[in-house]
């Protein structure tokens, strides 16, 4: 388990630290563990709310079929032309 060695400090009302006091004494908890673990939990959900993508899974199912399935890309095959014929002249 690694070291505890960093602090955080935040500055609460007397009501919000008598609840915070109460939740931890009723969790079993100490205060300071009842809020890394609270603030965790908190952490965790709003990284993953944040980072995360929902889509209904129609729309997922087109998405990973259109990736399974190209489209065509006439100008980029066009460029890729282009650009093979520029080698050949250089080349040449």
């Amino acid at each position: 388990m690694a070291t505890k060695a960093e602090r955080v400090e935040a500055r609460l009302t007397p009501v919000q630290r008598r609840q915070i006091e109460q939740a931890a004494a009723l969790s079993g908890e100490s205060v300071s563990g009842f809020m890394v673990l609270a603030a965790l939990e908190r952490a965790e959900s709003v990284v993953v709310e944040r980072v995360t993508t929902v889509v209904a899974a129609e729309y997922f199912d087109q998405l990973v079929a259109s990736l399974d399935e190209p489209d065509d890309a006439p100008r980029l095959a066009r460029a890729a032309r282009t650009a093979r014929q520029r080698r050949r002249i250089a080349a040449a």
